[in-house]
């Protein structure tokens, strides 16, 4: 059972009634024409009155994409537009205000209004469409602790190159002559890895509205201290203490994310612009929302900056292992988005006599595990593991025995080093097994909640020596991170993520704050440290490849990528993966170039028989010969149903592209429902390129309903919210009491709902009758082509 909570709204009736108002004057004699409302996106709750912001994307073409569609545009004449729309939205409200304004790759902007007034907007002429100003976030796993200048172990050096950035160095490419923007928290551009690589102009900061993009310092009285830019920053470009991906690239930091690692829309799409404005040849974007759309306010923003020329990369989210996880602007059809992997490691068997469950749970490095082994240990208990169940007691050179529970078992970690211990044996709180965490400060052994309790009773009785010995099992390749978002998009149904790169354990640059001390190093893992290594690749093929465009930059990052396979030997869906780990040196070197370098087919239905569709590739040869290709499209369960017929023998002279036509015949009524995955190898004779492809049959298997909140109106009436990917056949309100034993009934019972958010009201009572005062728990359940979901709705609602 899934859980989740929104406030959101769609176009319902009470948006009508509360615009009638725009058709009076008609006559009775002629029907009223019903107003064109521009769509609404999201959270948008329009009953209510308090003040809220919402990005306004104007009809009216943005710079780039009027100069794309070779229409002439001005910044004079979006100016102009602009400020008409913006006086008519303050003449409708009063109380309206203006923040920020865009027209580079996005027309329109941003406004603070009371939300029961956003429908006037809706109703202006030149609006094509209204979006919340949601909270983005960085795609930040988890934090460990700081690493001191000489102390990080090369397993955790070794992402870039492992990666062949090392290799590209080599000959010659480090990312010089580029321009990399660093779209986050801000940059700790004093950094002595960093300073090189800014130039006089640092960046801009969106937060505070200065031209100092520093990241927030700890102290700060407005919230957290932030890492997060200076990490992705060092990633990308450090050069000194550590080596990042491009160490000659040069940075631009746009501070969009405030205190504590958050922000919002506007400030978000405010730094695309600049970036783009500013000359960035790559832009990176750690960061994101749970928001499966393509149309997205920012992902929209990003596809124009890739059409402007920029490659632009971002994180993919840390909502996984579930598909349908990934959120924008990682759902941006053109920008690349980027999952996470964990580097090879090995992994080892625990024995610790007389507790047959122990295993290692996770540790910071193969060294630091086996200097414990066979040695004898003094074990101190330290409850739950929090920074002040270390006080008073002795662990340095010890071994912390601590309970799940309450917080993070990376930060009792961490407070164990803290403390001086050298390891750790976590025991679980409740029935099964504690999960392995990747990286953890001090090497740790897991236990049973029976064998916990069994050792502090030891402890208890002053039983307190062990010894813990560890083998060598196996070594674990590649993985995809279980943290990292899957695809794919709602509506367009695209593969994401389009690579993947490492998320896991990365050291990097972060900030001190101390100018006697100013060498910070610390690990995180989440997509926000894989896009980096692929922003820092971009870098390296744009400088080795100067005329090349931006889907050129992208194909050849996917058409070499690596396929990864689960510990089990399995090769990861293309929703898990992408196109694989990407792989440096050999994106410089690809002579062939295939774009787009995944495909979806889309979606085809079992009642409309054979449906037959065509579908384009353009294949650009990168050599000095001309070269013949062939192509196959083989689907992993056969293609039986699927009839897939590339032109043959497309021959494609030196430094030059073609565009191939597929047409694809394919007959749903023969297959499962569900999405079909399969490959487009292309060849040249000699090498293949490998292109993942996807299609879906009968409706696809994203959830019916992805969002469902309540909001309290007042004398037991209630609002409640859905977001309906696809739409629903059905969609029911269930009501239960708070402890689930009993089910009450329906709350509203709807069919043939539209997709988008949907708004319901409902007064409290099943059928006519009144439910007793109480905590109730509500399901949202809807159903379309015989798959069905419910969700919970965060949490209990009151009756009175």
């Amino acid at each position: 059972m899934k859980k989740g909570f929104i406030k959101s709204a769609a176009i319902s009736s009470a948006i009508f009634l509360s615009i009638s108002a725009f058709g009076a004057g008609a006559s009775a004699q002629t029907k009223p024409q019903q107003p064109q409302l521009a769509k609404a996106y999201g959270d948008l709750n329009l009953r209510s009155s308090e003040k809220t912001t919402v990005i306004v994307e104007l009809k009216e073409k943005s710079f780039v994409e009027a100069k794309q569609s070779g229409k002439a545009q001005s910044k004079e004449n979006l100016k102009k537009v602009r400020d008409n729309v913006k006086a008519k939205a303050q003449k409708t409200v009063k109380t309206a205000k203006v923040n920020r304004e865009y027209d580079h790759v996005f027309s329109g902007f941003s406004i603070e209004l009371p939300a029961d007034e956003i429908p006037k907007l809706l109703a202006l002429p030149e609006v094509k469409a209204v979006y919340p100003n949601v909270e983005f976030k960085v795609t930040l796993e988890k934090a460990l602790p700081l690493v001191e200048k000489d102390a990080y172990s090369p397993q955790m050096m070794n992402s870039a190159p492992y990666i062949g950035a090392n290799e590209a160095w080599e000959t010659g490419f480090t990312g010089k002559g580029i321009k990399v923007a660093v779209i986050d928290t801000g940059v700790d551009y004093t950094h002595p890895d960093l300073k090189g690589n800014f130039k006089k102009y640092k960046g801009y900061d969106f937060v505070d509205d200065d031209n100092d993009p520093q990241e927030t310092p700890k102290g700060d009285p407005r919230g957290e201290e932030t890492i997060h830019g200076t990490h992705v920053a060092g990633t990308v470009a450090a050069n000194g203490g550590i080596k990042g991906v491009a160490p000659d690239a040069q940075l631009l930091g746009y501070r969009v994310l405030g205190p504590g690692g958050s922000g919002s829309t506007e400030d978000v799409i405010a730094g695309i612009e600049q970036a783009v404005e500013d000359g960035a040849d790559v832009m990176n974007l750690s960061l994101g929302n749970s928001i499966n759309d393509p149309d997205w306010a920012t992902s929209i923003a990003l596809d124009w900056a890739m059409a402007e020329g920029v490659v632009a990369v971002t994180s993919n989210g840390n909502a996984g292992p579930e598909n349908w996880t990934v959120g924008s602007p990682g759902t941006s059809r053109d920008a690349i988005s980027v999952g996470a992997t964990q580097l090879p490691y090995n992994t080892y068997n625990a024995v610790f006599a007389g507790y047959e469950s122990a295993k290692v749970m996770g540790f910071p490095s193969d060294e630091e595990l086996l200097a414990l082994s066979g040695k004898e240990m003094e074990l101190v208990f330290a409850g739950l593991g929090k920074p002040a169940d270390f006080e008073g007691k002795d662990f340095k050179g010890k071994i912390a025995v601590i309970s799940r529970g309450e917080i993070p078992f990376v930060d009792k970690a961490s407070a164990a080093k803290a403390a001086g211990a050298v390891g750790a044996v976590i025991y679980n709180n409740v029935a099964g097994e504690v999960p392995d965490v990747a990286g953890l400060a001090v090497p740790s052994v897991k236990l049973t909640a029976a064998d916990g309790q069994k050792l502090v009773n030891q402890l208890n009785s002053g039983n307190n020596k062990a010894t813990f010995t560890f083998t060598f099992a196996k070594k674990i390749n590649e993985t995809v991170a279980d943290f990292s978002s899957r695809g794919p998009v709602v509506d367009t149904w695209m593969i994401k993520p389009d690579v993947s790169a490492p998320g896991v354990n990365i050291v990097s640059t972060v900030p001190t704050h101390d100018p006697a001390d100013p060498y910070g190093y610390a690990p995180l893992q989440g997509t926000s440290m894989a896009s980096p290594h692929v922003a820092g690749a971009a870098a390296l093929l744009l400088q080795a490849h100067k005329d090349w465009k931006v889907e050129d930059v992208k194909a050849a990052l996917m058409n070499t990528a690596e396929n990864l396979y689960d510990p089990n030997k399995v090769l990861y869906p293309h929703n898990t993966q992408g196109a694989g780990s990407i792989r440096v040196v050999d994106a410089i070197n690809a002579k062939t170039l295939v774009t787009p370098g995944s495909h979806s087919f889309g979606v085809f239905s079992k009642e409309k028989g054979k449906q037959h569709e065509n579908q384009f590739f353009t294949i650009k040869n990168e050599s000095n010969k001309a070269k013949t290709y062939s192509f196959d499209v083989q689907f992993k369960n056969g293609n039986s149903g699927i009839h897939i017929v590339p032109q043959k023998n497309l021959k494609v002279k030196p430094d030059s592209s073609r565009q191939i036509n597929f047409s694809v015949i394919v007959d749903a009524s023969k297959l499962p429902s569900g999405y079909h995955e399969g490959t487009l190898t292309v060849s040249d004779g000699k090498t293949e390129t490998e292109v993942p492809t996807i299609l879906f049959v009968k409706e696809p298997d994203y959830p019916r309903v992805a969002l469902f909140g309540t909001t309290p109106l007042g004398n037991n009436t209630f609002e409640f919210e859905v977001h309906l990917p696809g739409g629903a056949e059905e969609l029911e309100f269930w009501v239960y009491n708070e402890d689930l034993t009993e089910y009450y009934g329906e709350a509203g019972k709807y069919t043939n709902v539209s997709k988008g958010f949907q708004t319901f009201k409902w007064d409290g009572k099943i059928g006519n009758l009144n439910l007793p005062p109480g905590k109730y728990q509500l399901f949202a359940y809807a159903k379309k082509q015989d798959k069905s979901d419910y969700l919970y709705n965060g949490e209990p609602i009151t009756i009175q």
